[in-house]
């Protein structure tokens, strides 16, 4: 299959999963950058209504809770940052609701756990709730729930949670917005001859022994988690792109077929790339 025809396919998908992480939502500071927000707000309700099916998974919670008390730095402290996430998931919701309603797109705030994936009976009742709010032309707009979970807050990351989600409700791609152009073949900000990688199609141990081998978010902090969501999505077949948030619009061009980042594809299996 021609590396174009790969691309071509994402024009078919119609339940996409589009996860935003916190360094592409805030200033380096740490505030929210609400044009950022407002600007994706804008482009998933026009995706909406275009006629597919987006769910939303955000970051963010801790970073607008510590904004909203004006605190400085971080907290490190375990209840510290529990109490930020409650803070947070309110005003963040909030901001989200009120940008996606100025487009006349109703969303809906979902706060998951791990149980959905280990526990069969939550499972089904997440699956159904999702695809209950799909068919009503509503948005979910999806984070662990920080508050009370421990684990997640300590071990979890929202690259993971996409995935689970993407696996829950069966989607046809899950997309990264991430502050990285995508997966390069070596980390750009050491070697100026690193290249992004269009399409992956097999994840093996160099792919993640290079991704560890890069520092900040390129590496551990980001690159990896992201390997791993797509590791997990091959599982069913689902592809997965790693592209550039900070211009929403981008999912514009990727929605028409167009190279954006890189694509973890996986049409060399027996299952299609896609079951629409």
């Amino acid at each position: 299959m021609e590396l174009t025809d790969i691309w071509e396919k994402i024009k078919t998908c119609k339940k996409i999963v589009v996860k935003v992480g916190t360094s592409t939502l805030s200033y380096p500071n740490g505030k929210l950058n609400f044009q950022r927000v407002e600007k994706l707000a804008t482009v998933l309700s026009a995706i909406q209504k275009s006629g597919k099916k987006i769910i939303l998974v955000s970051s963010g919670a801790i970073a607008v809770g510590s904004g909203r008390l004006g605190l400085k730095n971080k907290p490190t402290d375990l209840a510290e940052k529990q109490a930020l996430a409650a803070v947070g998931q309110a005003e963040l919701m909030k901001i989200y609701q009120k940008l996606f309603e100025a487009k006349n797109q109703m969303v809906a705030q979902v706060l998951l756990t791990k149980d959905i994936v280990t526990v069969a009976e939550r499972k089904i009742n997440a699956s159904n709730t999702l695809n209950a709010l799909m068919e009503m032309d509503v948005i979910p707009i999806i984070n662990e729930n920080d508050t009370v979970a421990t684990d997640e807050i300590e071990f979890g990351d929202n690259d993971t949670l996409s995935a689970d989600v993407a696996s829950l409700i069966t989607a046809n791609l899950l997309v990264l917005l991430s502050d990285i152009d995508g997966l390069y073949s070596a980390d750009p900000r050491i070697d100026p001859k690193a290249t992004i990688i269009p399409v992956v199609t097999e994840i093996n141990g160099t792919l993640e022994e290079s991704a560890k081998g890069s520092a900040n978010e390129f590496g551990t902090g980001g690159m990896v988690t992201k390997i791993i969501a797509a590791r997990q999505c091959s599982q069913m077949c689902i592809p997965v792109v790693i592209t550039n948030g900070s211009n929403p619009a981008i999912l514009y061009e990727l929605l028409e077929g167009k190279p954006t980042g890189t694509l973890f594809s996986w049409h060399n299996q027996e299952k299609p790339i896609l079951e629409i």
